[in-house]
């Protein structure tokens, strides 16, 4: 086999569609966008969820629930992922998880879950831990501080 024999599989491809070009091609005069109407004019495209002018559904639906624009995010970190990021005697808090790349844009606060296992014993800073992950910190000589600007400490 030669260069010059190679050749695309036998339907692998096709011709394009010349639209507007003469009644003989059968796409000629409206060029396949039918009579009259917004849709066969040119330059049109149709909006994301537009119903023809009815009401759209995502109006017509009764809006729910309440989102609070001036709620914390707080990154969740499991024991195992502290573990491999943070070495014996380091501290975890929000500054060290910046330096080190490791926090979620728009995040403003740690959680601490007991995911994994804690190998060795560090000191954690932060908004939330829970029950199981303070024990596990506490069991190998770590421990645990409220953060200076927290809510909690606020209060």
């Amino acid at each position: 086999m030669k260069l010059n024999e190679l050749r695309p599989a036998e339907g692998a491809t096709k011709n394009r569609k010349r639209i507007g070009r003469g009644k003989g091609s059968g796409n000629g005069k409206t060029a396949g966008a039918g009579e009259k109407g917004q849709k066969s004019r040119r330059g049109y495209s149709s909006q994301r969820g537009f119903e023809g002018g009815q009401m759209p559904l995502h109006r017509r639906l009764p809006k729910r629930g309440f989102t609070n624009i001036h709620a914390i995010q707080l990154q969740e970190l499991g024991l195992d992922f502290i573990s491999a990021h943070f070495a014996e005697g380091e501290t975890v808090c929000l500054e060290a998880m910046k330096d080190k790349n490791l926090l979620a844009p728009k995040m403003g606060g740690i959680v601490v879950l007991k995911r994994g296992e804690l190998t060795h014993k560090i000191t954690v800073v932060a908004d939330r831990v829970t029950k199981g992950a303070r024990e596990a910190i506490l069991a190998v000589g770590g421990t645990i501080q409220e953060p200076p600007c927290s809510k909690q400490a606020a209060k």
